[in-house]
């Protein structure tokens, strides 16, 4: 290879991606960079997937639980941080492995992040307020209004990416979708993207199967223990709100179960619509043959 290669490896949620790096790492005697942003945090194991123990022998992984859900960690800081490790990786191999379902953090390092204007923490801090005054369907609905474009996409059940979008707005009179798309970073090594595909049913049942191994490792326990935390960003994601919601009596224990499947298969849905509007992602079977793979890797790379 002449150019220094970043293979990616994209999809939705519980589709193979770590498998399919790990045996991509193993092939090529490399290293990975995880873009789960779901799972840099240390605190959260069960309810994010973490890749086992012996998943994480098999190949030397980066970006895994490195971070506490105390440390504020942006799509910006992973840029950087992500950048910086490359750098360090790609001085004794010639392909490194970047995998993950978080489109936003993948495009950063793929093509750099949209410069947004600095915003008066004021805004932050009154649109928190409202949060916890007003509730979530008022911010939607606030959002739908102001910027009908990013409410089509983002998921409306984060209230993180939800206050994010509104606090540009509230401060700058524009849509938050009006800041995407404007930056595009050339790097210095060359881009191969695998988007792994399912058909739907296998997605979903994968992704339910995933929820029940969670609730028998002990989704329930986890939650619990950070149910004193439960106001921070980092744990505005699936699997612990709703354990949160079932704590504070909004659910019994199987809607809150029923509660994660339904959103966990909405935030797949969100994936694959992502990684499909990319038109540099190379669609791949989620079961194609490692040989197939390797095969279509070595003519991108020429």
């Amino acid at each position: 290879m002449g150019k220094k290669i970043l293979l990616v490896v994209a999809g939705p949620t519980g589709i193979g991606k770590t498998d399919l790096a790990i045996r991509l790492a193993n092939h090529y005697q490399t290293e990975i960079l995880s873009a789960d942003s779901r799972q840099f945090f240390r605190e959260m194991r069960i309810g994010t997937a973490v890749p086992s123990e012996e998943q994480l022998r098999a190949a030397p992984h980066h970006f895994i639980q490195h971070k506490s859900i105390h440390d504020p960690y942006s799509v910006g800081d992973f840029e950087r941080d992500a950048l910086e490790r490359l750098t360090i990786l790609f001085k004794t191999h010639d392909l490194v492995i970047l995998a993950g379902g978080s489109g936003l953090y993948i495009d950063a390092v793929l093509y750099g992040f949209d410069a947004f204007p600095k915003i008066d923490p004021s805004f932050r801090d009154q649109l928190n307020r409202d949060l916890q005054e007003k509730g979530l369907p008022f911010m939607q609905n606030e959002l739908r209004m102001a910027d009908p474009a990013y409410a089509q996409k983002v998921d409306l059940q984060n209230p993180q990416r939800v206050i994010r979008a509104l606090e540009i707005y509230r401060a700058t009179g524009k849509p938050y979708s009006g800041f995407l798309g404007r930056r595009k970073t050339e790097r210095p090594f060359q881009s191969i993207i695998l988007g792994l595909e399912a058909p739907r049913e296998v997605i979903y049942r994968r992704v339910e199967d995933r929820v029940d191994e969670m609730i028998r490792a002990g989704l329930l326990e986890e939650a619990r223990g950070l149910i004193s935390h439960q106001h921070l960003n980092a744990l505005q994601t699936v699997g612990y709100r709703e354990m949160f919601d079932y704590f504070n009596g909004t659910y019994d224990l199987k809607q809150a179960v029923l509660e994660i499947k339904k959103n966990s298969r909405r935030y797949a849905k969100r994936q694959g619509t992502w990684f499909r509007r990319n038109q540099e992602v190379i669609p791949i079977p989620y079961d194609a043959p490692l040989k197939d793979i390797l095969e279509l890797i070595n003519r991108k790379s020429k």
